[in-house]
């Protein structure tokens, strides 16, 4: 189907409540999206081998941003169409300092999820696979030491929690990094340049689609470089203060469906208000 515009959404509370599945007027959302000619996308902090379930529940027909725009993955083909790669140098550098200290550290690939001894993400892989058919199963391996002493593959996002602080302003500091929260307690790490909004801008592109006719809807900060991004940045009721300031619309909070009412009160009306703006075809 060929799309005039792109709409990108976070998910845990924007799409999704915590450890819920996406609300039957949200879902209606999503079809109503479709129908107008409208993309939707899901742009997460989550690894591309954690989200194709609720891609194949929500009809998307898109690439997926995935590793807070580290990746772009098509959940159809179950493959990568980019990633961007931490330098190896960089790579061996932070993971050598991650696994010696201990870091609750987990790290995404294009080959799939590996867990630091001490990740304490485990448990979210094994829901995610529940109940799944191999084939479709996030692909999980266990690391420790020794593993910087084989053939590293290639990572394109670190996620670390309750790291001391010592780390984390390390990290910050760093040029060749991008950090960012995406929860309380949760840092994600990608090369510099890296982010949601870069995720987004790209999959425009890829698409055809104009950047005038891209949203996105998020809550955290995470979110913020897509909300500035995007020609139409959506903030959940429950976002952070710079969402709130950032956003060209503010919805309602996620438990109260803020998603399909951003679609059905602002996205939509958008979209159809810019359809009459088209020249008629001689």
């Amino acid at each position: 189907m060929r799309y005039r515009y792109l709409m990108a959404t976070d998910m845990d509370l924007t799409l999704v409540m915590p450890a819920k599945d996406v609300s039957e007027e949200n879902l209606r959302a999503c079809r109503a999206l479709k129908d107008n000619g409208v993309a939707l996308t899901i742009a997460t902090g989550r690894s591309s081998f954690l989200v194709d379930k609720f891609a194949s529940k929500l009809g998307i027909d898109v690439p997926l941003i995935t590793g807070n725009g580290s990746a772009l993955w098509d959940s159809r083909t179950r493959q990568h169409i980019f990633s961007a790669d931490f330098p190896p140098e960089k790579l061996k550098y932070l993971l050598s300092l991650f696994l010696k200290r201990g870091v609750d550290c987990t790290l995404y690939s294009t080959e799939g999820v590996f867990l630091c001894p001490n990740s304490s993400r485990q448990w979210f892989c094994d829901a995610y696979n529940e109940g799944l058919p191999d084939e479709l199963k996030a692909p999980v391996y266990k690391i420790d030491e020794s593993f910087l002493n084989g053939n590293v593959p290639d990572f394109n996002k670190f996620l670390l929690i309750n790291v001391c602080d010592e780390i984390a302003e390390d990290l910050k500091s760093d040029p060749d990094l991008y950090v960012v929260s995406s929860g309380p307690t949760f840092y994600d790490v990608m090369a510099s340049g890296v982010s949601k909004g870069y995720g987004l801008l790209t999959l425009a592109d890829r698409l055809g689609i104009p950047r005038e006719n891209t949203f996105a809807i998020g809550d955290s900060e995470n979110d913020l470089s897509m909300i500035e991004d995007a020609a139409h940045g959506i903030a959940m009721g429950n976002s952070d203060d710079a969402i709130l300031n950032a956003a060209s619309y503010i919805t309602s909070r996620c438990e109260e469906d803020g998603f399909a009412k951003a679609v059905f009160e602002y996205v939509l009306p958008v979209v159809r208000a810019s359809d009459t703006e088209l020249p008629l075809n001689e």
